[in-house]
């Protein structure tokens, strides 16, 4: 059946609407949690322990996540994903008025734990099921790219959403908003949405339907997007773990000032997303230098991080900060996407997140420990200057290199 273009675009629209209410709960609740964990038991460890159990499991299911969606549909695969994160997000809403002390903080990292195992499992679907509500194969690279914006904005309200609410009314409050908005999304799929399922291409041969294949079929260039971003994302993509620590250090110690530090740093992410958005199609095309750039970006702001501890100057910093890492992220799923097969796309998704996921997890750890050891100013000056050396070697190096290998949606 034939539809028209404004269907299309109601039908993303709504897709768009649904993910993004469902991600400022989730970003209040998660703000909740730091803050909680952080007022508890001032441990810049057990904070990156817990960005860790959200990012982390991405190395272990980011694989299967992509293989279940090229194998049963990313239809599925996104609705099961979003009931797990709904069960998880009531899990830690509970673990406040329930337990207290070492259980409540035991069951809160298990909570954000099962959230990043069903996170990756949702992001793996839902990146190959945005191909399945376009009209037309040229506007899968901005609708993609709507998807950073979207989240961004999410990131920019629910923070200090998530600090008044502790504030006025409690964690808990927060930790429930992020637990019922996760029903927008199951609504929105379910009932409203009506995918062009015939465009979806599955892979019926078990053997081939592995990240191994997928690897190997996806070509020297892609292969390459996620060699960098995995190793970018492993020297200064610590900054979500350690958001509670870093802004009791240069900003103070409430729950506001922590709404205040993540608000700037999304900001940054947002104007990063939309100056991908905007040029997605030319970005993509020169997957070198777009990553290397936004690398670039990052680098020059933690070590401005390490320079200055005037407010202005540390907000700036943060806001450069996020859209350097927004624009990293966003754009090398955006390239690994656009520029694979339909049939591999689920576990490219895959591959994606484990390179910036599961890098920014093993980052947050190094960097607690580079704090804990040298101080957060010395953890800035070492990201900075390590990732300023990769960025500008990547520019230098790989900055012409085109993307040729793009495949039709």
């Amino acid at each position: 059946m034939n539809r028209s273009p404004s269907w299309h675009r109601r039908q993303r629209t709504i897709f768009l609407l649904a993910s993004g209410l469902s991600t400022a709960g989730s970003f209040a609740g998660l703000t909740a949690k730091g803050w909680i964990l952080m007022s508890g038991t001032d441990s810049a460890m057990l904070l990156a322990l817990h960005f860790a159990a959200l990012s982390l499991p991405t190395l272990l299911v980011s694989g299967p996540a992509g293989v279940r969606t090229d194998r049963i549909g990313c239809e599925k695969v996104l609705i099961q994903a979003q009931w797990a994160l709904l069960g998880a997000g009531l899990l830690g809403a509970l673990s406040i008025p329930l337990l207290a002390d070492n259980a409540q903080v035991a069951v809160l990292l298990a909570s954000t734990l099962l959230m990043g195992i069903a996170s990756a499992y949702e992001l793996t679907a839902r990146n190959k099921y945005c191909a399945l509500l376009v009209d037309d194969p040229r506007t899968l690279a901005p609708y993609l790219t709507s998807f950073s914006v979207v989240f961004n904005v999410g990131k920019l309200v629910g923070p200090p959403l998530g600090g008044w609410l502790v504030a006025l009314t409690g964690p808990a409050t927060a930790l429930s908003l992020d637990a019922l908005t996760y029903l927008l999304p199951i609504a929105s799929v379910i009932w409203l949405l009506k995918p062009n399922r015939s465009l979806e291409q599955l892979s019926s041969n078990m053997r081939a339907a592995t990240l191994k294949s997928a690897w190997q079929e996806c070509g020297p260039v892609l292969r390459h997007v996620l060699k960098f971003t995995g190793l970018i994302c492993v020297v200064g993509f610590f900054h979500p773990g350690l958001a509670p620590l870093i802004a009791a250090n240069t900003l103070g110690p409430s729950p506001q000032d922590l709404g205040l530090f993540t608000s700037v740093l999304a900001a940054g992410s947002i104007t990063g997303g939309i100056v991908l958005q905007r040029n997605s199609h030319k970005f993509s095309s020169r997957p070198g230098l777009t990553l290397g750039c936004f690398a670039l970006i990052t680098a020059v702001a933690q070590l401005g991080m390490a320079s200055s501890t005037w407010i202005p100057i540390v907000l700036l910093m943060v806001w450069l900060i996020g859209a350097g890492t927004a624009g990293l992220l966003s754009s090398a799923n955006l390239i690994t996407q656009v520029g694979s097969k339909q049939v591999i796309r689920g576990r490219m998704a895959g591959l994606s997140q484990i390179a910036f996921l599961g890098g920014g997890g093993l980052s947050g750890l190094i960097a607690a420990q580079l704090t804990i050891t040298f101080g957060l100013q010395a953890t800035f000056a070492i990201a900075g200057g390590i990732g300023l050396i990769f960025s500008v070697g990547e520019i230098w190096r790989r900055g012409g290199m085109p993307m040729n290998e793009v495949k039709s949606a």
